[in-house]
């Protein structure tokens, strides 16, 4: 499996967005930055916080340069991100790179680190643009098909977005890359792609009796 994206000549953003190690697998163009988050569900957040330092999993999703996360208004880690700076990771595992030798072993990979600090979004127009976004995000189309947020929802809910202009993608893609001494070694070598695979559809029992809703098409063509 491949997701090499083409190489475009841009530079990284700042000193600590800059890949040190395997530099030729970095990528600083929005195009696939873009991508890659497009691509994400979860991000972690790292932030420091009460004297300690902490990364936490979170829903993620992309408007525009903007990534946006969401949590509870008075939660800890809204307050904690609009305080000060953090750095979010995203990785996706594109498949197993089964050498010949133990340490030729590797992953085909795709992620994304970004540097800078979250700010809050009060604007009612864009908190509904960006709750929608989220909805299709996850199943496109699906916000024309479901209620909105509620006020009462919206005032509860933190809606934080990060500006990528300091971020940076890392990608690795490709086949096994063995020492010409062990290309003799009789052991299978290759690639063991991986995908994310939906199972089957699940509806909820009370989804009826009137004529019961159809799943989105996105749905179905995950579980096809």
């Amino acid at each position: 499996m491949s997701h090499r994206p083409s190489a475009v000549p841009t530079m990284p953003p700042s000193a600590r967005a800059t890949l040190r190690r395997k530099p030729q697998r970095g990528r600083y163009d929005a195009a696939t930055i873009h991508a890659i988050l497009d691509a994400a569900l979860v991000c972690h957040v790292a932030f420091h916080e009460g004297g300690s330092v902490h990364s936490l999993p979170t829903v993620c999703w992309r408007v525009a340069d903007h990534l946006y996360i969401h949590g509870a208004r008075n939660g800890r880690l809204c307050a904690a991100l609009l305080a000060g700076e953090c750095a979010v990771s995203v990785a996706l595992v594109d498949g197993l790179v089964l050498a010949r030798s133990a340490f030729r072993h590797s992953m085909n990979f795709r992620s994304v680190v970004i540097y800078g600090q979250f700010a809050a979004v009060d604007d009612a127009d864009t908190a509904r643009a960006a709750c929608a976004a989220l909805v299709d995000h996850v199943s496109p189309g699906r916000s024309l098909l479901v209620r909105a947020p509620s006020p009462a929802e919206l005032a509860g809910t933190c809606l934080l977005r990060l500006p990528l202009a300091e971020a940076a993608a890392k990608v690795r893609s490709g086949g096994v890359e063995d020492n010409p001494d062990d290309l003799a070694w009789p052991a299978w070598a290759g690639v063991m792609p991986l995908t994310l695979q939906a199972g089957p559809l699940l509806p909820q029992p009370d989804c009826g009796p009137y004529p019961a809703p159809q799943p989105p098409a996105f749905l179905a063509r995950r579980t096809a």
